[in-house]
């Protein structure tokens, strides 16, 4: 890690910066896998299965044959494990439905919204280093939740051309049924667009790398929705002398194990600390069996020391990480102060792993910076609100005159005599 003393504050805009492809490169390939997936279907996917993932696929959609096949690998002790998970997701994620409540905002006039469920979603699971199966349960159960009518799931498969069995499993579990052999940014073009074997939804979800990332946000311009820009995984931390030195090792580098082009942050008010995590980092890392993957993002992440837990919260604040840990005295209280992260997690004992799998809050959060105005995927991310007004005659008499005036204002005649025409057939004793 590269360790950085008590940087000026004109400085952090250079400290926060996140590792990046080059953008032309990155913008231009995923053009081209897009435009290619829209315009030749399921050939197009068997192509990027060939070339991407090593693999020749005839059909991509998971049989039932195989979904049963998972569910007999998995062990009972893993299931248990999934299950406790799954429980602590929905409990956290459960929300009562929202009575609709009618809002009279003028004597005669009614207004209230619904809240539906977004008909289709597609739900993006990674698998290309590591096959994340817990991001099955971060998304499905939300969209089961919400009332979705169709959810599918597109993960990477591997070099036998299978999908990660506990995935599978969790799928299953989860109430999904149709999962597809595809990965990396075609799976979002697929998804997007529709293919012959993969139906198009309206909203895609899940994290992902850059590429998946850079395919979710292309797609938007298609008028296909998406929950957020998800890529490679971060974590801050932010410490003093109170923290636990092996403790914060293993946070950093629980995330540096996630990919090459993972970033992790240290953050503190203590010098002293530095020496001793890096020094756990080095013990902690050589019995790693991904050690290779965390070293190389290791490569991209800083330490750094401030002149107060206040300074250290506004440059934490400027990072907007995805993760963040305050492992600091009053932790609590610190933690109020936090305006910009995905998911904070508060005390020496508040693991970032817990977040991952079990605790209930979703994994699914915004990162490279878009934590200052997204959030992770919560029930609300799988609906969306309808508006509703009525106006009675009443509401009309009362209402109509300051429309009139707000629409002759803006020039716009037509809406004035919407109103108008309406009141004149209430002065001349007309039905309302």
């Amino acid at each position: 890690m590269k360790v950085i003393n008590y940087p000026p504050r004109e400085n952090w805009a250079e400290i926060v910066k996140r590792p990046v492809l080059d953008r032309r490169f990155l913008e231009r390939t995923v053009t081209n896998i897009l435009n290619d997936v829209r315009e030749n279907g399921d050939t197009a996917l068997r192509h990027c299965a060939l070339h991407f993932d090593k693999v020749a696929l005839e059909v991509f959609e998971v049989s039932d044959e195989e979904f049963a096949e998972a569910e007999a690998s998995v062990s009972e002790e893993l299931k248990e494990a999934i299950a406790a998970a799954k429980a602590n997701i929905e409990k956290f994620h459960a929300v009562e439905s929202e009575q609709r409540r009618i809002i009279e905002t003028t004597p005669g006039v009614f207004c209230w919204q619904k809240t539906v469920p977004i008909e289709k979603v597609g739900l993006y699971v990674p698998a290309g280093s590591a096959p994340l199966f817990s991001t099955v349960l971060m998304l499905a159960i939300p969209a089961q939740l919400a009332g979705c009518r169709e959810i599918v799931i597109c993960s990477p498969p591997n070099a036998a051309g299978k999908i990660d069995a506990t995935t599978l499993y969790a799928a299953r579990l989860c109430g999904v049924r149709r999962v597809f052999k595809i990965g990396g940014a075609q799976a979002v073009g697929a998804m997007a667009w529709g293919t012959e074997t993969v139906p198009k939804v309206y909203k895609i979800f899940g994290p992902g790398n850059q590429f998946v990332t850079e395919a979710k946000q292309q797609v938007t311009k298609a008028g296909v929705a998406i929950d957020m820009p998800a890529g490679p995984s971060e974590v801050a931390v932010l410490a003093d002398e109170t923290s636990v030195p092996s403790f914060v090792a293993s946070d950093l580098l629980s995330q540096a194990e996630h990919g090459p082009d993972s970033q992790v942050l240290l953050v503190t008010t203590n010098a002293a600390l530095v020496e001793k995590v890096a020094a756990e980092v080095k013990r902690q890392v050589e019995s790693l069996p991904r050690r290779n993957v965390a070293e190389a993002a290791l490569e991209n992440s800083t330490a750094v020391i401030v002149d107060s837990l206040s300074a250290g919260v506004d440059l934490v604040n400027e990072y907007a990480p995805e993760h963040l840990i305050v492992a600091t005295r009053d932790a609590e209280t610190v933690a109020e102060e936090i305006i910009n992260a995905g998911s904070v997690f508060i005390g020496n004992y508040s693991c970032e792993s817990a977040g991952d799998y079990a605790s209930g809050t979703n994994h699914t959060l915004p990162t490279n910076g878009f934590a200052r105005a997204f959030g992770g995927v919560s029930v609300g991310s799988f609906t969306k609100k309808i508006t509703f007004q009525n106006v009675t005659g009443e509401g009309l008499r009362n209402l109509g005159p300051t429309i009139e005036i707000l629409a002759r204002a803006e020039g716009l005649n037509a809406h004035e005599r919407a109103v108008s025409i309406r009141l004149a057939a209430l002065e001349g004793g007309e039905n309302a």
